[in-house]
């Protein structure tokens, strides 16, 4: 997965064409190959291909020479690519940001955990290694709207003893991130 910060690569991105190609591209292809493929003109397709190569969102695989000419083979730069949800968002409102009972705290958070774990993904992949994390998921059917506000406070005071106990000066920071939201389907929104 790529995280795509620029707008010009995004937009290069979603065009619904160039989707389709990407897509076509989970596999090595060519011009000529994805022309067949997409049942498009092999010009139309190298010039998309040439814009997604720009992009830095295919990667040249191999050249080979074919009846005269140099065939060159693509392969999509990632499986799947995530667009950072700052490129459309204001800055937050200083009220929001204290409030940690406000979707929209909770959505600019998730917002700013997807940026950063995707830069330290693509650094850590750059460099062969392997980024450590974890995530914690549950569901829990609260009977009333103030057991969240006790859960919320039982949480806190459990995560604050375990951030004490493992908590070591000269360690590597670790971000912890704990949310609710209504279970998707759920009758109470």
């Amino acid at each position: 997965m790529a995280l795509l910060d620029d707008a010009d690569r995004v937009r290069t991105a979603l065009s619904p064409i160039r989707r389709r190609m990407l897509t076509a591209l989970q596999s090595p292809g060519s011009a000529a190959s994805l022309a067949v493929a997409l049942n498009m003109p092999r010009q139309k397709v190298g010039y998309h291909l040439k814009a997604l190569e720009e992009a830095g969102l295919v990667n040249l695989v191999e050249q080979r020479q074919r009846r005269g000419f140099t065939e060159r083979l693509f392969t999509a730069s990632a499986d799947a690519y995530l667009v950072d949800p700052d490129l459309l968002a204001g800055p937050a409102p200083e009220a929001l940001t204290q409030d940690r009972y406000a979707a929209d705290h909770l959505i600019r958070t998730a917002a700013e955990t997807v940026r950063e774990v995707g830069r330290m993904r693509q650094t850590a992949d750059a460099e062969g290694r392997r980024l450590l994390t974890f995530t914690l998921d549950a569901e829990i059917a609260f009977a009333a709207p103030g057991d969240i506000e006790r859960f919320a406070a039982r949480l806190t005071e459990t995560i604050a003893a375990l951030a004490a106990e493992f908590d070591s000066p000269g360690g590597r920071p670790y971000r912890l991130i704990a949310a609710t939201h209504p279970a998707k389907g759920s009758k109470n929104r």
